[in-house]
């Protein structure tokens, strides 16, 4: 934001002192169901229902999904779960898992900078190594591909 003049400089510098790098949910096996646990109780609580668990085979469920909109995809399944449940126990048939998020995230890249990467080897693949078309295809500029290819370089 700041390169494109929509974000102060300084103030960014004022405030990136501290840079954290939270891993997505899917490579923190062990936060699943404690996350899952937290909104449990929490929702139980919130709509009356103070007695429910999760089964050990929902459990499982819940660790073996890939989770790809992160800790709000656990809390709202989590929530629709304890809503709609009609028992004490969630069992597997109340979460409701997408098999399919529009992305296959087994097979393709987990990055934005390895999707940015493989899009660029394509272009230039595509164009036989032609920077200016493979810019254009991109829609940057032949300096941005450069900067880019350099950066991913590093």
């Amino acid at each position: 934001m700041v390169d494109e003049g929509i974000f102060r400089e300084d103030l960014l510098y004022r405030i990136n002192t501290i840079h954290i790098e939270v891993p997505p949910l899917r490579e923190r096996d062990n936060d699943i169901l404690i996350l899952a646990d937290f909104y449990l109780k929490k929702f139980a609580t919130k709509y009356g229902k103070p007695s429910l668990r999760i089964n050990t085979t929902a459990e499982e469920k819940l660790m073996e999904y890939r989770w790809p909109g992160n800790v709000r995809e656990l809390q709202h399944t989590i929530e629709r779960a304890v809503i709609l449940c009609e028992g004490n126990v969630l069992k597997p048939t109340d979460f409701l898992l997408s098999n399919n998020s529009g992305i296959s995230l087994d097979k393709g890249p987990e990055t934005l900078d390895e999707m940015e990467r493989l899009m660029i080897a394509k272009a230039l693949d595509k164009h036989n190594g032609n920077y200016s078309a493979a810019a254009n295809q991109l829609g940057i500029s032949r300096q941005t591909l450069y900067n880019k290819i350099k950066k991913s370089e590093r």
